[in-house]
């Protein structure tokens, strides 16, 4: 297991995007606008819901950014695929910060419900993921649930994510 904080702030997670904080051809989030993140908050490989690791990150909201006015026009909302997408960058991220080595890649979903909004006038994303199993052989691969809550209030729930780490190429 690396040696890796709990917490990440905006920088930390700028680091990583740059491929600066798991090291080459290893792990990373999105650049902005694609980051969907601003901070980490908790991480683990042996805790949350199932005892198998999980990650909590926040998202400030406010109503400059950059999906509001393209989705919908006059309706603005942010869409669920970013939801989706913040999450497996999460569930990515954490199979990184175990120490393990490969580019992480988003394997699919087994079942998402979108049950509310997050609209410009909401100010805080937060989202969880807790792995219910981790896989450590050639492919490196992490199944977890994830919610994502609006000010508290839950707007998405995954069942059955799977994210994996695999050598550049293979």
């Amino acid at each position: 297991m690396a040696d890796y904080p709990r917490t990440f702030d905006r920088e930390g997670l700028l680091k990583c995007a740059r491929g600066e904080l798991f090291g080459p051809g290893n792990a990373q989030l999105p650049e902005p606008p694609m980051l969907m993140m601003d901070r980490i908050t908790d991480c683990s490989a042996d805790e949350g819901q199932h005892g198998k690791g999980h990650i909590v990150a926040e998202l400030d909201i406010h109503e400059n950014l950059w999906f509001f006015p393209c989705h919908f026009p006059g309706n603005e909302v942010m869409p669920g695929c970013l939801m989706l997408d913040g999450l497996w960058q999460l569930a990515g991220f954490n199979l990184g910060w175990r120490g393990w080595q490969g580019q992480g890649f988003a394997l699919g979903a087994g079942e998402v419900k979108l049950s509310g909004m997050v609209r410009p006038d909401r100010s805080l994303v937060t989202y969880r993921v807790d792995f219910t199993r981790v896989i450590d052989r050639r492919l490196k691969m992490g199944v977890a649930d994830g919610l994502v809550m609006a000010d508290g209030e839950p707007v998405c729930e995954v069942k059955g994510m799977k994210v994996g780490l695999s050598a550049a190429g293979a």
